[in-house]
């Protein structure tokens, strides 16, 4: 039976890897760091990554490279540009 579209599609750490030209051990401590959402699952357990949580991971990965280059081209950065909008009380 083919797997629900609500259903989250689950990648072997060898997947992910190769998709961000990293090394196997390097995607396990991504997930060890909660960079990352996966889990072991099976028997024997095996290490499977949640695939939405790999565009949130490349997403973070954009917004901190953007910010460090907002920083690097201005000596006095605007910190709301930089760390974000305030949040209003209201």
């Amino acid at each position: 039976m083919p797997a629900s579209p609500d259903r989250a599609r689950l990648l072997a750490p060898a997947q992910v890897a190769e998709m961000l030209q990293i090394e196997v051990d390097e995607v396990v401590s991504l997930v060890m760091e909660g960079r990352i959402r996966g889990a072991k699952v099976g028997s024997p357990a095996r290490w499977r990554i949640e695939a939405a949580s790999i565009d949130d991971y490349l997403a973070a990965q954009i917004e901190d490279a953007r910010r460090s280059a907002l920083w690097q081209q201005s000596q006095v950065a605007s910190f709301p540009e930089l760390w974000g909008r305030p949040r209003s009380d209201s």
